[in-house]
């Protein structure tokens, strides 16, 4: 998936999250529940521009393992309003679904850019095996 296109995909997660806040019932725990999803989903796709703007690899690598945790925690608030039944699971799967989609195409991109730095760090050694600098 290009850049473009996950930008877009993280950033519809965190509409439509917004508006699945607006529909929750009207209660203290609802209220907090859902500042906490609003907070974490909107994240999601900020964090994810901002790791395409990352200096380097490892600031990329960085800036994603954000984004891993704020979807990570995100599809952790949408089960506790499945699970408290503040709205049906039947109109919560779409968006765990792809809360949970996001969260494992940004894990598999950190092991891919980790193992890409593992490799040139192992080339660097090689072409320079008395270096000291890593």
């Amino acid at each position: 998936m290009d850049e473009a296109t996950f930008k877009a995909r993280t950033r519809a997660f965190g509409l439509r999250s917004m508006k699945l806040c607006d529909s929750l019932p009207k209660s203290r725990s609802a209220d907090v529940v859902g500042r906490q999803l609003l907070r974490s989903s909107l994240s999601v796709g900020a964090n994810y521009r901002a790791a395409c703007r990352a200096k380097s690899r490892k600031d990329m690598i960085a800036k994603l393992a954000i984004v891993e945790e704020e979807c990570d925690e995100s599809v952790n608030w949408l089960e506790v309003i499945a699970e408290t039944e503040m709205i049906s699971k039947r109109r919560l799967t779409g968006l765990i679904k792809e809360g949970n989609e996001i969260l494992a195409m940004t894990v598999a991109s950190i092991k891919t850019l980790r193992a890409r730095s593992d490799a040139q760090s192992v080339q660097s050694k090689l072409q320079n095996p008395k270096s000291k600098i890593e």
